[in-house]
């Protein structure tokens, strides 16, 4: 992945000004985030759902199940969208429709891949896990042989803001 956002399905930013390109930014918008919203496809049917997440700042890693709608979607179609966005309130106005949403927002496509190796599945459970707690876990055989760690290689980041 190269550290300026490549071509994106969404086109050119109408409102340039709100664009994200500094890549400390984006960086900064996916290490703050806890949930990662991912957008899948079963044949011409979206599938959108979040998920917590890691960003080891070249790839995003999340669990599941090991078997599943997503996974089922996953294994026939490797391609994902995934949304990162911090809310931080509203921006009134004295019109109605001049309200605006402060927030940061990372909009990115990538391609799923299946984490089998045991060793590099704990890195990124204990990864997720210190996101939320400072605890230490430990993750019972059982547990990984029924976990499935999927991790995305990014193909493209596209960055917005308002009110920052």
């Amino acid at each position: 992945m190269s550290s300026t956002p490549l071509a994106h399905p969404h086109g050119a930013m109408r409102r340039e000004e709100r664009e994200i390109t500094d890549p400390a930014q984006i960086d900064a918008v996916l290490q703050e985030g806890r949930v990662m919203y991912i957008a899948l496809a079963c044949e011409d049917m979206p599938f959108l759902l979040p998920v917590f997440y890691v960003w080891d700042g070249t790839a995003l890693w999340f669990h599941s199940a090991r078997s599943g709608s997503k996974i089922d979607m996953m294994k026939r179609n490797a391609n994902i969208c995934f949304a990162v966005s911090s809310y931080g309130g509203i921006i009134e106005d004295l019109l109605a429709c001049n309200f605006e949403a402060r927030h940061r927002t990372v909009i990115g496509l990538g391609k799923t891949h299946f984490v089998d190796d045991d060793s590099e599945k704990v890195t990124m459970l204990h990864r997720l896990m210190a996101r939320f707690s400072d605890k230490t876990f430990t993750f019972p055989a059982a547990n990984l042989t029924a976990t499935q760690v999927i991790r995305i290689d990014i193909t493209s980041l596209k960055g917005k803001q308002h009110g920052y």
